[in-house]
This record gives structure tokens, C-alpha cells and sequence, in this order.
């Protein structure tokens, strides 16, 4: 029995899309469920993710009609709100890449708050400043840096002289996937999948995707692929794929709350990516029971893949290996069957009720 109600601030941009905003949401409904007063605060009137506790828009709160001043009292009521509500610590999940605002929010925000900073990225310049003289400033004061994988870590350790650095894994909720996982899909062909933003910066390589599958076997026996997801560069897409010749077996079906019925019905997920910070979405299609075929990128597959085990790991950027391990995917029934029966087990060590725990023990509470 807890004598004290802890409280904690949970601070985004956003609870909507994507694997940080999932784990957000993850991290919101367990603390809530752990009897702890949870006030998510979020920049963006963009929600379709559960969340416990009380919920702040900052986007709606129009202070005044001109930009300038509303952004201006918007971080004094957010300041304001932290003060007031004594909270036992904040967890900033927010892309702090301008070292002068985040010099702002650090020092002016933040001070005197026990604040801990996200870092799910191995590309440390999405998550914190690119002068580490100044990330280094604006982290000394925090209680401390969660990062996803032992490789951010060691990045932050080595590269940026950050020693407070921990590291708690994303998590998921495994029984919720396996419940919305058995719903219908109306899809009357097989399919690999793959998911994620189709933004400018094109992280997630679904042209070379694209490629990689139109080289492989799979459309000439009559299996598609499948993405999930939207953003800028659809259209580039689906010209490459009219180019290719593949358009018939490549289908966009956009941005879905629920994608895991679709990763349930595939025969396996293929993620493609520059870099990672922990690839969510690796871990929910295993959750799903189906493998994964992912290059090896820093960082974040080779934490949850083991090859051959529970999917296949490829080299790092090498896309003809990838479209030779799509290919034995399917030409091996033996290793596919083996990969695909480990694969939720191979991903309970992510349950959030395991991953929960951690969180709870880095903010000092005695679990329920």
C-alpha cells in the first residue's frame, strides 16, 4: 500500500501516430493503472492513442491571436502547470533539437523539476541539439536520460560525455495486440507489410523497399506487399512502383489505429530503415506471430532479432541481401515455421508489464 499518490507529467507533441507516441501511450495507461496521477500534456490536438489520467492540449489554449505572444504564454502556463502541480518527476518525450529554445526550456521550464529526457533514436541529432557542447549543458541538470537501447547509451557515454544515461527498453501491450490482432482484414491475397511514416527525410527507405521486393521472387508467385502508413512522399512511392511494374502487388492503405489485424494476416514484416532507435514495430509484429526480416541498422533490430530465430537479421544497408532474405523466407518452410512459432515468446521480455516495473523503479514507486 503506497502511502503517498504519486504524481507524474508525461510531455509530447503528440499521441497519434508512430512507435514514440505508442510507447507514450503505453507508459500513460500503466502508470495510471499503478494508481498514479498522470497529467499528459501534449503541443498537438492530434489523439487517437489511450492515455490515463488528464489530458492538456497546449494547441488549444489560444492566449492570444498573435503567434509570437501565444507560443510565449503557452510555455508560461506550461511552466506554470509544472510548479503549481508539484510533480514527482517529468518525462519529456519532445524532439529538443533548437539549443536555444531547449537552453529555455531547461533552464527556465524545467528548473528545479526532476526531469528525465526521451532519447529513442540512435540518431542522438532528432532527440537532443547537434552542439554537444550544449546538449551536454542543457542534460546536466536532469535526473537523468532514458534511452531505448544499449547502443544509444553507449553513444551518449562515448560520443557526447553523458553519464546519466539508462536504458528501459519500449514496450507493449501485448494482450491489447493479440485482442485487436484477430480482427477482420479485407484482404483476399497473400502479403508481407511494412509500416511507418512516408516523411521527407524517408527514414523508413520504402523505395528501396519497393526494390527490393520487385527484385525478389514474391510478386512473380502472386504475394504483395503491403504498406501502412502516409506522409509527403505516397506519391513518389506509387510512381516507383507504376515504374517498376509492381503496382498491381504494392498497396497503400494509409495510416491505421489499429494496424496489428493487418501485421496478424501477414506472412512476415520487413523493416528497412537508415537507422532506429528501438524499432517498436519489430516488436509488435512479433507480438502479432508473424517474423521479421530487418537490416541490421544502428540501432535497435540486433536487441530484438535473433537470426534465424525469431526472423532474419541483414547486413546494414545491403538491399540485394534483403530481397535473398525475403526470397528464403519464403523457399524455407522449415526456418520461416521455426521463426514464426518463437516469435511472441521471443518479445515478452517487452510486455509493459515487464518494462513497467523498470519505469517504476527508476521513479522511486513501490508497484502496486
Amino acid at each position: 500500500m503506497q502511502n503517498k499518490k504519486h504524481k507524474i507529467a508525461l510531455v509530447g507533441y503528440q499521441l497519434s501516430s508512430g512507435g514514440l507516441d505508442r510507447v507514450y501511450s503505453d507508459l500513460s495507461v500503466y502508470l495510471g493503472s499503478q494508481n498514479i496521477t498522470v497529467h499528459n500534456i501534449v503541443f498537438s490536438d492530434s489523439i487517437s492513442y489511450p492515455y490515463s489520467g488528464d489530458l492538456i492540449i497546449l494547441e488549444k489554449m489560444k492566449f492570444s491571436s498573435f503567434k509570437i505572444i501565444n507560443k510565449i504564454k503557452t510555455i508560461l502556463y506550461l511552466r506554470k502547470h509544472l510548479k503549481e502541480n508539484d510533480f514527482d518527476f517529468v518525462i519529456d518525450f519532445r524532439y529538443r533539437l533548437n539549443p536555444y529554445k531547449e537552453l529555455f526550456y531547461s533552464y527556465f521550464v524545467y528548473n528545479k523539476l526532476k526531469t528525465i529526457y526521451a532519447v529513442y533514436s540512435s540518431k542522438i541529432d532528432t532527440y537532443l541539439p547537434k552542439n554537444k557542447f550544449i546538449t551536454k549543458y542543457i542534460t546536466k541538470n536532469k535526473y537523468t536520460i532514458v534511452c531505448c537501447a544499449n547502443e544509444i547509451k553507449k553513444i551518449l557515454n562515448e560520443e557526447y560525455n553523458i553519464e546519466k544515461c539508462e536504458v528501459i527498453y519500449c514496450s507493449v501491450d501485448i494482450n491489447t495486440i493479440e485482442k485487436m490482432a484477430i480482427e477482420n482484414v479485407d484482404i483476399d491475397y497473400p502479403y508481407i507489410i511494412a509500416a511507418g511514416r512516408f516523411d521527407k527525410t524517408n527514414v523508413k527507405q520504402f523505395d528501396k523497399l519497393i526494390i527490393a521486393y520487385s527484385n525478389s521472387k514474391l510478386p512473380k508467385i502472386g504475394i504483395h506487399l503491403v504498406l501502412l502508413g502516409d506522409g509527403i512522399l505516397k506519391q513518389d512511392f506509387i510512381n516507383l512502383s507504376i515504374e517498376l511494374g509492381v503496382n498491381n502487388y504494392v498497396h497503400f492503405l494509409g495510416f491505421q489505429k489499429n494496424p496489428f489485424k493487418y501485421f496478424n494476416k501477414a506472412k512476415f514484416l520487413v523493416l528497412c530503415s537508415k537507422y532506429e532507435g528501438q524499432g517498436t514495430v519489430i516488436i509488435e509484429a512479433l507480438a502479432c506471430k508473424i517474423p521479421v526480416v530487418a537490416l541490421d541498422c544502428v540501432c535497435g533490430p540486433s536487441e530484438v532479432i535473433e537470426n534465424k530465430q525469431n526472423g532474419l537479421l541483414v547486413e546494414n544497408q545491403n538491399f540485394e541481401k534483403l530481397t535473398e532474405a525475403m526470397n528464403l523466407f519464403i523457399e524455407d518452410d522449415n526456418l520461416y515455421n521455426h521463426c514464426k512459432n518463437n516469435s511472441v515468446n521471443s518479445v515478452s521480455r517487452f510486455s509493459i508489464e515487464r518494462i513497467g516495473k523498470d519505469w517504476l523503479e527508476l521513479l522511486q514507486i513501490n508497484p502496486n
